[in-house]
């Protein structure tokens, strides 16, 4: 939510705030890329920040890290600048396939230099984009679509996208069409897989940052390993992020889930259950999942994931080396369960992994992550939060008996 409204406030016609927004690697990475080409983004303290329509120019450079929606969000952004703005990032995110993007683009109008369709790329705008039909195969990340859907309202003829390809995950893609309406687009989803976003000016507005649900996931999951009980505070009771899918799983699996004046309470029943799901709408909440799955009563077989080959093989690798028995497939895992072993715990540099880890430390002896600095790329505190949890404190953001 924080990366959609920086993009559509970086657009807006007047000032856009954003209350309590994601401080994080991944957004201070996007807020940096915007004010590289020439958007006013300030920081009044870290509770609010303020957008001011600039325009938008280059030469300019923009390190992507290794957050998606920096890879994604912002080209499509940078084709409506006027003059070149350069593309790259860690050497991880040069192995990340953009082809549906770039060639989206280019099928809009917008030059592109890019050898083999990744980064470093170079964007070359005119300061308008000409819009019209794009075809995308959006089945490795529903951003290729959301990148191109936020800077369509100021594209000449606004855009339509149709995606072809193996389903593309939904959550994250209704909340990009929910605040493009919010922010004033005129936005037709009526039809499967296609996307239709008319020319015209955003508005510059307030906007109040839900908390990011994925994050509580490893927090949720500690109740179901240790048989206890974590409040997430804040919890909001209505969302357009998938939190509704999230806590069914882990009642699924074992845990009970209640809303109630403190925030949200999980407790575990003492016993962690196999699961057998489709997790494509929480696919953020995969690692820690297939974490309690392998110290679960019973096999697991979570499927749904063929946009996330490279972190479905990174997560199987990392829970055999504790002594898992995890199978990869096409599209998910099968675990089956047995007697796990205290090893370190190869978190690949991803934020999601080193959650994983976290939740079976809680549960095996001499667990020792190999990384946990990665989990600043979307919440800075986790070690904070995860160690004042452990030993019974009060953290502010998560507490625990």
């Amino acid at each position: 939510m924080t990366a959609r409204a920086l993009v559509l406030g970086a657009l807006s016609l007047g000032a856009s705030t954003l209350r309590a927004p994601l401080r994080a690697r991944d957004t201070e990475l996007l807020a940096t890329g915007l004010r590289a080409m020439g958007g006013h983004v300030s920081t009044v303290d870290d509770n609010l920040w303020v957008l001011r329509p600039r325009p938008l120019g280059g030469p300019a450079r923009v390190n992507v890290g290794l957050a998606g929606t920096v890879m994604r969000f912002l080209p499509p952004i940078a084709a409506l600048a006027d003059g070149t703005v350069r593309f790259d990032g860690e050497p991880r995110a040069r192995k990340k396939a953009l082809a549906p993007l770039v060639n989206a683009l280019r099928t809009l109008g917008v030059r592109i230099d890019a050898e083999h369709d990744r980064l470093p790329l170079s964007v070359h705008g005119i300061g308008r984009v000409a819009g019209g039909h794009v075809t995308i195969d959006a089945s490795a990340s529903s951003q290729l679509v959301s990148g191109l859907l936020l800077a369509a309202p100021e594209f000449d003829r606004g855009v339509v996208v149709r995606h072809v390809g193996p389903p593309v995950r939904k959550p994250h893609l209704d909340l990009t069409v929910h605040m493009l309406r919010a922010a004033g687009a005129g936005v037709d989803d009526s039809r499967r897989d296609v996307w239709a976003v008319e020319p015209g000016r955003l508005n510059g507005r307030a906007w109040d940052i839900e908390p990011d649900l994925s994050g509580a996931a490893p927090f949720l999951a500690a109740a179901l390993v240790t048989g206890g009980a974590v409040t997430i505070e804040g919890w909001p009771a209505a969302s357009r992020q998938p939190g509704g899918p999230l806590l069914e799983m882990f009642e699924l699996m074992g845990g009970a889930a209640a809303l109630t004046t403190h925030g949200l309470v999980m407790r575990g029943s003492g016993a962690v259950h196999g699961l057998v799901a489709d997790v494509s709408r929480v696919t953020e909440a995969t690692p820690v999942l297939a974490a309690l799955a392998t110290v679960a009563d019973s096999p697991s077989h979570l499927y749904g994931l063929r946009g996330s080959p490279d972190r479905t093989t990174a997560l199987a690798e990392a829970l055999g080396g504790l002594g898992a028995d995890v199978t990869p497939e096409a599209d998910g895992l099968r675990i089956r369960p047995r007697p796990l072993r205290g090893a370190t715990f190869r978190t690949n540099d991803d934020h999601r992994l080193a959650h994983a880890g976290a939740v079976i430390g809680l549960a095996v002896s001499d667990v020792r992550l190999d990384d946990v600095a990665c989990t600043a790329k979307t919440l800075p505190d986790f070690p904070r939060l995860w160690s004042t949890m452990v030993h019974g404190g009060n953290g502010g953001s998560g507490g625990a008996d």
